[in-house]
Order: C-alpha cells, then sequence, then structure tokens
C-alpha cells in the first residue's frame, strides 16, 4: 500500500487553511483504517502533531474480541522508546552540571569493580546513550542465576569481552541503556525511576507515563502466533532499555516539547538530546540500527536519519515488547511529529508501520 501517495491526495483536495485540523483527523483516520486491513493486526493507534495541532485514531480492537478500539487514552507498553527518554535523563543532567557526556562510566556503576574496556578505551556515557560501547546486545543466561538480576549483570560484565573499542562502532545493546540508568541514578543520587520522572515526566507534564502497569484500558500485545503476552511486573535494572507505559496522548506532548526548536527553558537540554553525537560515517561495525530507517546518526537514544527525497531530517525511536510495536518520529525543522502503535509481535507489520509514519511525515512536512 503506497500509503504516501494517499496521503499526498488527502492533503491536496483541501486547501483552507482553517480546515486543517479535521484534514489532519481524516488524514489519520484513512491511514489507521487501512493499515489494519492491509496488515491484519489487532489493532492500532495513530497519533500526530503538526503545527501545533494535534489528532489521535485508533482501528481495531485494544484487545481481541473484546470490542473496544484503542484511543488516545489507551495505555501503551512502548518498550525501546524508553531508551529516549534516558537519553533525555542524560540530556538533563549533563544540562544542570550533574555529568558529562565523556564521563567514564564504571566509576558509576556499583554492580562491579570496573567494566570492560579494549584498546585503553573506556566506556563512556556518550558510549552507553549512542549504541557504542562495545558491549552485546542482551545479556547471557547465567546457569542458576535469575536474568537481569544485579548478580546476572555483575556475571555478565565480569566475563565480557567488548565486540569492539568504545566509539568505534554502533551496536544496538540493551544492556547498555540499562547501564546508563544505573549510572545516571548514582550520579544524582536517587532512585532512577524518581530521577526520571524530576527530570522528564514531570517537567513535560507526562502525567500518564511511568513504569507501573496502568490501571484501566491497557493495549494487550499478541505474539507471532495470535497468543496473548502477559507483561508481567517491572522487572529490577531494565529501567534504562525499556518497560514504560504511556498514551498516544502523552506522546503527542512528548513530541511537542521535542518539536519546540526555541523554548528557552529547556533548550539546552533538548538540543542536547537531538544532536548527532555517533554519525555513521567511519564506524565499524555498524548493527541493528536500520530497522525502521537508514540510521545516519545517532542522538542520545534517538536515532537520526538524514533528509532523502522530499522527506526531511527524521529524528526517531522505534520500540518492541510483549506484542506490542510502536514508533515515535519527528521531523525537528517542520514541526511535524507521528506516534504509532500495533499489538502483535508481526514484524513485517512493525516495518510497514515504520514506512508508513516516515511517509507520512513526508507528506505532512515535504522539504
Amino acid at each position: 500500500m503506497n500509503y504516501k501517495a494517499v496521503t499526498l491526495a488527502l492533503f491536496t483536495a483541501a486547501t483552507p487553511a482553517a480546515a486543517q485540523d479535521a484534514l489532519l483527523s481524516e488524514t489519520l483516520e484513512f491511514t489507521a483504517e487501512i493499515f489494519h486491513l492491509d496488515t491484519g493486526v489487532p489493532g492500532v493507534v495513530i497519533g500526530a502533531v503538526r503545527d501545533g495541532k494535534k489528532a489521535v485514531f485508533g482501528a481495531g480492537e485494544t484487545g481481541k474480541g473484546n470490542g473496544v478500539t484503542p484511543d488516545a487514552e489507551t495505555a501503551i507498553g512502548v518498550g525501546s522508546i524508553t531508551k529516549s527518554f534516558t537519553g533525555l535523563t542524560l540530556a538533563r543532567l549533563v544540562a544542570d552540571g550533574t555529568v558529562a557526556l565523556t564521563d567514564p562510566a564504571a566509576p558509576l556503576i556499583d554492580l562491579v569493580d570496573t567494566l570492560p574496556e579494549r584498546g585503553g578505551q573506556p566506556i563512556r556515557l556518550l558510549d552507553l546513550a549512542t549504541h557504542g560501547s562495545g558491549l552485546a546486545r542482551e545479556l547471557d543466561q547465567i546457569k542458576g542465576v535469575e536474568k537481569y538480576s544485579d548478580a546476572s549483570f555483575a556475571a555478565n560484565l565480569k566475563e565480557a569481552d567488548l565486540l569492539f573499542t568504545p566509539g568505534t562502532g554502533l551496536l544496538y545493546s540493551n544492556i547498555g541503556f540499562d547501564l546508563l540508568a544505573m549510572a545516571l541514578s548514582k550520579a544524582a543520587d536517587m532512585p532512577y525511576d524518581a530521577l526520571l520522572k524530576e527530570k522528564v515526566l514531570d517537567p513535560i507534564g507526562l502525567t500518564a507515563t511511568g513504569y507501573a502497569r496502568p490501571e484501566g484500558m491497557v493495549m494487550t500485545g499478541y505474539d507471532w502466533n495470535g497468543n496473548p503476552m502477559d507483561p508481567g511486573g517491572l522487572i529490577p535494572n531494565r529501567s534504562g532499555a525499556s518497560q514504560l507505559y504511556t498514551t498516544a496522548n502523552d506522546m503527542l506532548r512528548y513530541l511537542e516539547w521535542n518539536l519546540d526548536r526555541f523554548g528557552k527553558e529547556d533548550m539546552e537540554a533538548r538540543a542536547l538530546s537531538h544532536a548527532a553525537w555517533a554519525m555513521r560515517d567511519g564506524r565499524n561495525p555498524v548493527y541493528g540500527l536500520d530497522e525502521s530507517g537508514h540510521m545516519d546518526a545517532m542522538g542520545l537514544g534517538w536515532v537520526i536519519m538524514m533528509p532523502e527525497g522530499d522527506r526531511p531530517l527524521i529524528v526517531q525511536k522505534a520500540g518492541g515488547s510483549h506484542g506490542i510495536f510502536s514508533y515515535l518520529a519527528f521531523a525537528p525543522s517542520r514541526g511535524v511529529g507521528v506516534f504509532m502503535a500495533i499489538n502483535q509481535f508481526n514484524f513485517s507489520a512493525s516495518m510497514e508501520m515504520a514506512a508508513t509514519v516516515n511517509e507520512l511525515i513526508a507528506a505532512l512536512a515535504p522539504r
């Protein structure tokens, strides 16, 4: 399905400026319904902000057979979109002088005496936040040790051989972002969930975003075979890489904050968060960062895609957890951002979702 062509047709069909709110809503409605029919996922919700105007639309069901359509207040587990929040927490602490991006991470990690090094180069906070640490993607399961426990991290790190010298490659690492949250927690001398709330969630006004499993309507995720997945309870030591719940409404508030390029109150933290700290050029290896579009550079947890064709520069992050795939993307110079989520582990649908959002941004904000 060529969503871009359809969306362009919708936007060129109506021209009055006063109709833009309704036009944005109609575009999202059409996109969600066609995507739902085309992919067969149980449910989909999409929201967008364009020049300060917002719209959200859902199709299908939050859970199979429940007859409830996902909407702006449906709680959604957004998986690795959490990493953008961890990167922003780092940006806040850099902006207030608590840490520096180039600080070695090892002194701030209590689980081990030191972190592994390679080529005489220590892992820096910046390396953790840009997937440049050389650490593996996931922890190995240690016999007799609960995964993600303090002992699990300690055993993995003690035995780890970095896959490349920190700062010379880019390899997607959940371990790195979990360690980053631990390091920031120690630097600020407070539990990480409290730090995130104080530095990020409360200042932006994200009242429906947090780690606790929400009460009320939650989007149920399904596995590859269509079976419901139980997300279970909060796993300690996984707060940096994943586990946040949120809503489409909160994601639009988050997008609005990220799109406020000249907002004086948060200008430094926003600039630090979005800056291209690790360019793809010259890095070896580069792996695990192109699923939602070609990565050209890394911000603090953000994937940066340079302009291509009539598509503007896009800053984005995807997430997948317990049967939910989600995608958040915005064009910082164009005032446009989009959030989308589906509730089944369908990898072809997740890639189509990212392509749909990227094409929608190109249609809403062409170069």
